[in-house]
């Protein structure tokens, strides 16, 4: 077990008391001596040593000893589980797991009498000791978390055992708060086993992480651990099976029955055993000799070969990029419904929420790539080489988060990966505010609490940094050699800091402790004086709290254009004050301080808006234009503005026409000020090869006149793309003067998808038109996910409006949601819909009852604050 570089050593806690005093004055750090701390010990340094009284050597142990307790290790490795070999059928009624589990096993290192394994809520039956074709029984303890076989004799790591448990396990006892990233904590979910909801397919899915398969196989549910599998399962023979590994052997078993044999040949962590159980149709795919299996509900699989059919470019590029064949015999990708995260990379078989079940049409603007890349980089760094603590998570997350800037990068171009990142740059922000702590960290109260935008967003930035230090070649050559060193091995933080220190042949010590040991990020405050145009001089103050975060070393990237051509360099910031003279060769009137966005910082530096508008114009880097554009937007620099904004929507980089299409709605007299500014916005919302960027346009068309723009609308109301589309319907019907014929509006009123399905709700509420509550409630039935959730604001107000046509109904659905859906935001979008009905005190008062039961605090927060305020409206 590797050790902590942070942990306070125990053998402190044997000293006497002047030892502890000389050690709590003289250590100032529990980490290894940086560059950053030389200032730090210079300034502590004296000809005395201070006297610190006893109340303060207290504080000092206490503050020790709570370290202490806190310290979340590696677990400690009693036995090596060699091999799982599962029997499992399953009670759809009672949502039980039947299973017989063989687990092989050795000691570890010392010899063992007793075996623990994880078994959460589970009715035991008998155990038994295999020997060749023998049974032997064996006496066992149980708490209902863990089980504790009794050997019959003292075994050594020589000695191989197998134990055969038979069990039922009650995935359902287990429901949990979960995390943000993770929502829910079962293990396994029956989804509508009884076939009781019309129009949802029954089925079964798994999600283990973090030690949540134990829930349904008794196991070591550790990530340090990994073992082969075997997994029989026995499924109705109308049903489709997925496991990890291979599908070697169907057998018939009669009565309805199949027997399904998944075999995983090579070792993987026990968190990462999955299986999928229901009405799958399957679209096959291929990369080279790796079979690729889209699983989706059947009438679904035109979308899914559309929505997963960059897989195969994907793992091209991946194996390219590290030099590391795919290690796995298979890759499949399975959606479910109700699924309690937005994907999860179990070995060979990936699991995604419903979000990704599109129908052809819908998935041509699909965007799920991010997604699917993340679970698919997850295959090499978490399934292949796996962190050996929960503390380690973001050598899993950080990777699978950077592929995504990754793929980016190869198939849509840099803007659109800057852009990526420096979303991610701003979720991590947005979590700082109210928490800092170590990226790397084994303090953690529950594992659940690693999954946050440090592990995800700040590790994926932190990689890209760690590149930019190192370059593409040995960054990606250090990836290569980390994963065929620890292939299908446990690793942590050092392991991967001494592989790129082999590949550089430079000492990274200093940026793994500040990044990855350490807490917060760069405050930087940035001075340009342009006095000396020939010689630019550049100053810059770290402003973070140094008590709280370290002083960083980091890169200042300053660049500049000539001719049109970008120039740049980049000095080292070492100290919290610098001064950088650039020593340019031409007189300069601008420079950027960090153009692309590289860097992990909070800056500030006074830009006035004229040098945005420059910046604008000259930046060859999008982001740098986006940043621009949203400066002057956010200034309402509107001198500026009526420059830029023509060049704006003629941006090369979507994102940038997209953002300056929503920034028009705010203000329709903009065709007034600018000639031609209309017929431009008209040409893109016709012509726009992006349809996010054309469905802007049409809805910035609908904000300046309606009127004026009915044909455009309904000719392209029935284009292809639900994004153009729908938002040609919802200009369609915006037009209050002369509404759209309700014969055209009912024309789209059957189509599934919430794009089209929400203007049509919305003209049948503004024109006041009754006899639709049937179809409000079709509708909400057959929604999912978020096109449900927009939904539900049409829905409360069409029944308040017209009670007769369904309210009780309505509200019970709404009832329902509030109180059982699996995803926190479909509750909340249940309970906001409830407030239409706030005139109603049975209603209110059943929304309290409800309230109370609610399990996520923020959303109890959320709920209690929304019902005081009423409270003190009535």
């Amino acid at each position: 077990m590797a050790s902590n570089p942070k942990k306070f050593p125990n053998t402190l806690l044997s000293l006497g008391s002047t030892a502890i005093l000389l050690l709590a004055v003289a250590c100032k750090s529990e980490k290894p001596m940086t560059v950053n701390d030389t200032q730090e010990v210079s300034e502590a340094s004296s000809d005395t040593v201070p006297i610190l009284d006893s109340m303060e050597i207290l504080k000092t142990l206490r503050s020790r000893e709570r370290q202490i307790e806190a310290y979340q290790p590696s677990a400690t490795r009693d036995f090596d589980l060699i091999h799982t070999d599962l029997d499992l059928s399953f009670d759809w009624t009672g949502q039980a797991v039947v299973g017989k589990a063989r687990l092989m096993l050795r000691p570890f290192f010392y010899p063992q009498k007793e075996l623990v394994l994880d078994a959460k809520d589970y009715e035991m039956g008998a155990i038994y000791l295999v020997e060749e074709d023998s049974l032997s029984k064996l006496s066992y303890r149980y708490d209902e978390k863990q089980l504790g076989i009794y050997l019959p004799k003292l075994i050594s790591s020589e000695d191989t055992i197998e134990v055969e448990i038979n069990y039922t396990a009650f995935p359902e006892r287990n429901a949990g708060n979960g995390s943000e990233a993770i929502t829910d904590t079962k293990g396994l979910y029956f989804i509508d086993p009884m076939d009781t909801i019309p129009g949802k397919p029954t089925m079964i899915w798994t999600q283990g992480e973090t030690e949540h398969n134990s829930k349904w196989f008794p196991t070591i549910d550790k990530p340090n651990e990994r073992a082969t599998q075997l997994f029989k399962l026995t499924v109705p023979d109308t049903m489709v099976s997925i496991g990890n590994g291979q599908l070697i052997k169907k057998e018939q078993l009669g009565n309805g029955l199949r027997r399904d044999y998944w075999e995983l040949k090579l070792p993987s962590a026990p968190y990462l055993a999955a299986i999928a159980i229901g009405n799958f149709g399957k679209v096959e795919d291929k990369w080279q000799d790796v079979p690729l299996g889209y699983y989706v509900e059947k009438g679904y699989e035109a979308g899914a070969a559309k929505v997963f059919g960059n897989t195969p470019e994907m793992l091209a590029f991946f194996e390219q990029k590290l030099g590391v064949k795919f290690p796995w015999p298979k890759y499949d990708q399975i959606v479910v419904r109700d699924f309690v995260s937005g994907a999860m990379e179990n070995t060979t078989a990936s699991i995604f929420m419903e979000e990704l079940r599109l129908n052809e049409r819908e998935a041509i603007d699909s965007d799920w790539d991010y997604i699917i890349a993340h679970e698919l980089f997850h295959q090499w760094f978490g399934d292949m080489v796996t962190t050996e603590s929960w503390a380690n998570l973001t050598l899993n997350e950080a990777f699978a988060n950077y592929s995504e800037y990754l793929w980016n990068e190869h198939k849509y171009g840099a803007d659109e990966a800057a852009l990526k990142l420096l979303s991610e740059m701003e979720g991590y922000f947005a979590e700082s505010e109210s928490k800092q702590v170590d990226l790397i960290r084994f303090d953690y109260e529950d594992s659940e609490d690693m999954f946050d935008a440090h592990s995800y967003n700040k590790g994926g930035v932190i990689l890209h940094m760690l590149r930019r230090h190192l370059g593409d070649k040995a960054f990606f050559a250090a990836l290569h050699l980390y994963l065929e060193r620890h292939a299908f091995q446990s690793v942590e933080v050092h392991d991967l800091r001494l592989a790129f220190e082999e590949v550089s042949g430079q000492d990274l010590n200093w940026f793994f402790n500040q990044w990855f040991l350490d807490k917060g990020h760069p405050e930087i405050r940035v001075e340009v004086d342009y006095s000396q145009p020939e010689n630019i001089l550049i100053t810059a103050y770290q402003m973070q709290d140094l008590k709280k975060s370290p002083l960083f070393q980091v890169p200042i990237e300053i660049s500049w254009y000539e001719d049109g051509k970008r120039n740049s360099r980049v000095f080292q910031m070492t100290k919290a004050f610098q001064q950088f003279a650039l020593e340019n060769r031409v007189p300069l009137s601008q420079v950027y301080f960090d153009e692309g966005k590289n860097l992990l910082a909070r800056r500030a530096q006074e830009i006035s808006s004229d040098r945005f508008a420059t910046q604008f114009k000259e930046s060859l880097l999008g982001v740098a234009r986006y940043e621009a554009l949203d400066s002057l937007v956010a200034r309402e620099a509107t001198a500026q503005l009526e420059i830029v904004l023509p060049a704006a929507l003629a941006d090369p980089f979507w994102s940038v026409r997209e953002n300056v299409l929503g920034y028009l709605q705010n203000d329709p007299s903009w065709p007034t000020r600018i000639t031609g500014l209309e017929n431009q916005v008209l040409k893109l919302a016709e012509k726009d090869p992006r349809n996010s960027v054309r469905a802007a346009a049409l809805d910035l068309l609908a904000t300046w006149d309606p009127e004026k723009y009915q044909s455009t609308f309904l000719k392209l109301a029935d284009e292809p793309s639900y994004l153009v589309a729908g938002s040609a319907l919802m200009g369609l019907v915006s037009a209050e003067d002369h509404p759209a014929d309700t014969a055209v509006i009912n024309r789209f009123a059957d189509d599934g998808n919430f794009r089209i399905t929400i203007p049509v709700a919305e003209y049948y509420i503004q024109q006041n038109i009754d006899g639709k509550g049937r179809w409000f409630l079709e509708r909400l039935d057959a929604l999912t996910g978020e096109g449900r959730y927009y939904f539900l604001g049409y829905f409360s107000e069409y029944f308040s409006r017209h009670p007769e046509e369904g309210k009780d109904q309505a509200v019970e659905v709404l009832m329902d949601q509030m109180k059982s859906d699996s995803k926190n935001f479909m509750r909340l979008g249940a309970f906001q819909a409830l407030m239409g009905f706030a005139d109603d005190q049975l209603v209110v008062a059943e929304i309290v009852r409800i309230a109370t039961l609610e399990r996520d605090p923020e959303l109890k927060n959320y709920y209690d604050y929304f019902l005081e305020a009423l409270k003190e409206e009535n």
